[in-house]
């Protein structure tokens, strides 16, 4: 299947945007976040510091008239300069490229099933600069297989959970985690698409380096896909 027709299978999944919040929160509510290296409004947040880059979301999403804020798909960024887990000091080969859609919100908030699945897998990545807990999904609709991982949720969300069990569309599967154990980020959820899981079980790269880029934009399209916010 190339990338067209699985992007256009995945935007015919459904007519409606899909939700992993609150499906009462109205579209008006959500307004878009730059966090890319171009945006100068940056230049004076310290965006090593999870409370500063959490001040700086939060004053945009309250100038905006909005409840949470949302992008990242393809957006190559300088937040993860400050973790060894991301940067190399050879810029081909530095993961500053941001493979998901995330979806800036309070700590504590439910995260809901946008489709019928499974679960797939779920772990804590505890690198600094990591998921945290992280679950992933796996689905199959009309014999396609693929899967959505939910980065930077909280401990409590992955107790009682087994690979293999069923959820339902709308099911809540998580709340979201704070920055105490998301990776020390401001609390957000990195919503993932991924097609070939690889072979990895709780994890899969959320951030990519320019030399894989066209191998990711293949196995992880963009998630808006689904949740249609733009």
């Amino acid at each position: 299947m190339t990338i067209e027709s699985f992007s256009n299978f995945l935007k015919s999944i459904s007519d409606k945007p899909l939700s992993v919040l609150d499906p009462s929160i109205p579209l008006k509510d959500f307004c878009a976040l730059d966090l890319s290296v171009s945006n100068k409004q940056l230049q004076n947040v310290d965006v090593s510091s999870s409370d500063a880059l959490e001040k700086h979301i939060w004053n945009h999403i309250n100038e905006s008239n909005a409840k949470v804020a949302y992008g990242g798909y393809l957006e190559q960024r300088g937040i993860y300069n400050r973790s060894a887990y991301f940067n190399q000091e050879n810029p081909e080969t530095e993961r500053n490229i941001h493979l998901g859609i995330d979806l800036w919100i309070k700590a504590n908030t439910p995260i809901y099933a946008p489709l019928d699945g499974t679960i797939h897998s779920f772990n804590n990545n505890t690198n600094y600069g990591d998921y945290g807990p992280t679950i992933i999904l796996k689905h199959n609709i009309n014999g396609i297989v693929f899967h959505t991982l939910y980065g930077h949720l909280s401990e409590i969300s992955l107790l009682g959970k087994q690979v293999g069990t069923e959820v339902k569309q709308g099911e809540q599967i998580a709340t979201l985690g704070t920055a105490e154990v998301n990776g020390d980020y401001a609390p957000h959820l990195h919503f993932q698409l991924v097609k070939d899981m690889q072979d990895f079980k709780g994890d899969y790269p959320g951030v990519t380096n320019r030399l894989d880029l066209d191998f990711y934009k293949i196995n992880c399209p963009d998630p808006n896909l689904l949740l249609k916010l733009y």
